[in-house]
């Protein structure tokens, strides 16, 4: 998976668009999958949409197949985030399945592009959306939001991705893993076991949010 040096005027006129949308993509995170979208060789899938965000930026740079499926409830916002979604990436190469990615992954048989994991971070549904994986193309890429912040994330990385065969690890943009399909060497499973003590921190700082709130303090969580 080859990354391009550094932003351009196309960048940044996505940029300022997607960072319109609420969601937790930042900056820099947004250039790596910009920059991964135009290595791409196919289809972009991408898990986990919410408002449309990442989706913009993706599918400035190639057709996208964005899975998401609005559950209802105050953390995910259902019907009506679904709308905000269709309003957003109007006019731009995304195509819509509405429905658990866990559902529709048994049905997939197209080869993918690029593979982008960012939907329920509970470490089963991460585990099954990492089978997605399966589908990505020879050295394309594979990128996971939420890792080495998120319990879940990384707990089913250090699992199904750590001793397997599949994915060499490349780095991280904050909390956004880098993949490719290849075998991994020993130093690729290095790199992503000194990962470790950031994941601790974050996981340290989110226990005191979480104490923090209960004695009435409103922080959200930094990753």
């Amino acid at each position: 998976m080859t990354i391009d040096a550094g932003p351009d005027a196309g960048f940044v006129a996505v940029w300022e668009r997607a960072a319109t949308i609420p969601g937790w993509l930042t900056r820099a995170q947004a250039l790596a999958l910009w920059q991964a979208a135009g290595a791409a060789d196919g289809t972009v899938v991408e898990i986990g949409s919410h408002q449309g965000r990442s989706t913009i930026v993706l599918a400035a740079r190639a057709h996208v197949v964005a899975i998401d499926p609005f559950v209802d409830g105050p953390m995910f916002g259902g019907a009506a985030t679904r709308d905000k979604f269709v309003a957003n990436v109007d006019g731009a190469d995304v195509e819509l399945i509405a429905e658990r990615s866990t559902a529709v992954r048994p049905g997939w048989h197209e080869p993918i592009g690029l593979l982008y994991i960012d939907g329920k971070h509970d470490y089963w549904t991460v585990r099954d959306d990492l089978r997605w994986a399966d589908h990505v193309r020879s050295g394309g890429g594979v990128l996971v939001h939420d890792a080495f912040s998120s319990i879940g994330v990384t707990l089913a990385l250090l699992r199904h991705v750590l001793p397997r065969p599949r994915l060499r690890y490349l780095g991280r943009v904050g909390s956004l893993a880098r993949f490719e399909v290849g075998t991994p060497s020993g130093s690729d499973r290095a790199r992503m076991l000194r990962e470790l003590p950031w994941w601790l921190r974050n996981i340290a700082i989110k226990v005191v949010l979480r104490v923090a709130r209960l004695a009435g303090h409103r922080r959200p969580d930094p990753y």
